[in-house]
């Protein structure tokens, strides 16, 4: 009997074991465990502001050289890579029948002209013969006042000077009209020799070939590229930036530029204009940024990383940056107060390149802030601070 009652008591001290060894677990690691936290205490420091971003190698200036009306492409002078001078010929459009067209509007123009000729010595004429008809009509009247001739003489010279006057100023409509014909082909000649000069595509600035879009035979319509040039010496980047981690972008900013061609080199530029247009799809922001000394044989398109230094902040609030977190759609820190955490909304500004933000509104100095967990916090989580959350 006492045996049973020994084997009892040993099965009931070690379930009272077991169920010891099971709460200490649950209690330490289970639902239950406190969230293990590290913390560090809100402080004033110089934060050295620090921007990075993607950027690509784009011409500020481009263009595309094309003919001005439908035809089709003659010949191509320049090939990809080349470099031209401003006004060089690049590419020929076919005139078709634009020279005959041309060579009738300049013999028209000439035969106007003959015609202008004409009519000017017609109208020098009438005006001689004004002259001797008014002045015969003078004369007769003179000599019918007198009696020396009769009143119908007198009538028929002066019926000769109005005649002599309506050819003169029919002579003198001919010729402003001869003048207009010659006004109105001299401008469609002067049109038909541009749209001529048009079908030689010449360079608008010096430049690099960095495209033929058309061959010799092909055609093309109004507009359409022919080929196109790009300005060398007008390389800048285009740099897209995080909109949340865009503060302190200004135009005029020095820039570090590490190209994938040269991971090695960095290279000297700033900041030249900042697009007023961002992506609202990728949430960036978008600048330029141009070498202070273009670098040689740079492709067009080429990926590069950007570096850009804003001014410094002295004595600022700060945090790490791994303690500010979104909470309900708010931006705050969990702020641990009398060993609970307590969510607390902030505004930060500035990011400093050792990861630390600037707190403007929010917190005090020496307030304690957590940092990292091993799970999601509440207001209600138990917490154990420790120095690190690696290991057991």
């Amino acid at each position: 009997m006492k045996s049973v009652l020994n084997r009892r008591s040993a099965f009931i001290l070690a379930g009272i074991a077991l169920l010891a060894v099971f709460v200490w677990v649950v209690a330490r690691s289970g639902p239950l465990a406190p969230v293990r936290v590290t913390v560090t205490q809100v402080a004033s420091v110089d934060l050295a502001p620090l921007l990075f971003g993607i950027g690509v190698v784009e011409a500020r200036r481009s263009y595309l050289v094309g003919p001005t009306s439908a035809g089709r492409v003659r010949r191509v002078a320049v090939d990809v890579g080349e470099a031209v001078r401003a006004g060089q010929l690049l590419a020929e459009m076919d005139p078709v029948d634009l020279d005959q067209r041309l060579a009738a509007t300049s013999a028209a123009a000439n035969r106007a002209q003959s015609a202008v000729d004409t009519a000017a010595a017609q109208l020098a004429d009438s005006v001689a013969r004004r002259k001797v008809a008014a002045a015969n009509a003078r004369r007769y009247e003179e000599l019918g006042r007198k009696g020396f001739v009769s009143s119908s003489v007198t009538e028929g010279k002066t019926q000769e000077m109005n005649s002599a006057t309506a050819q003169f100023a029919a002579a003198e409509a001919a010729l402003a009209g001869a003048r207009q014909d010659r006004t109105r082909l001299d401008a469609e000649r002067a049109g038909a020799q541009q749209q001529r000069s048009n079908l030689r595509l010449l360079a608008p600035a010096a430049g690099v070939v960095t495209a033929r879009d058309a061959e010799p035979g092909s055609t093309v319509v109004a507009g359409q590229a022919v080929v196109r040039l790009v300005a060398a010496d007008s390389l800048w980047l285009k740099l897209r930036l995080d909109q949340h981690r865009s503060a302190g972008l200004q135009v005029g900013l020095p820039a570090e530029i590490v190209l994938r061609s040269r991971p090695g080199q960095l290279l000297p530029g700033k900041v030249a204009r900042i697009e007023m247009l961002g992506d609202s799809v990728t949430e960036e922001r978008i600048a330029q940024v141009a070498f202070d000394t273009p670098p040689k044989d740079v492709s067009i398109g080429e990926m590069s990383e950007i570096t850009l230094h804003p001014p410094g902040v002295k004595q600022a609030l700060a945090v790490p940056g791994a303690a500010v977190r979104l909470h309900e759609g708010k931006t705050g820190v969990w702020l641990l107060a009398a060993g609970k955490p307590e969510f607390v909304p902030v505004r930060t500004g500035t990011s400093g390149a050792d990861g630390r933000v600037q707190i403007i509104a929010g917190l005090k100095d020496g307030d304690v802030v957590i940092v990292y967990s091993e799970g999601e916090l509440t207001e209600d989580s138990r917490i154990k601070v420790v120095s690190t959350l690696t290991g057991s």
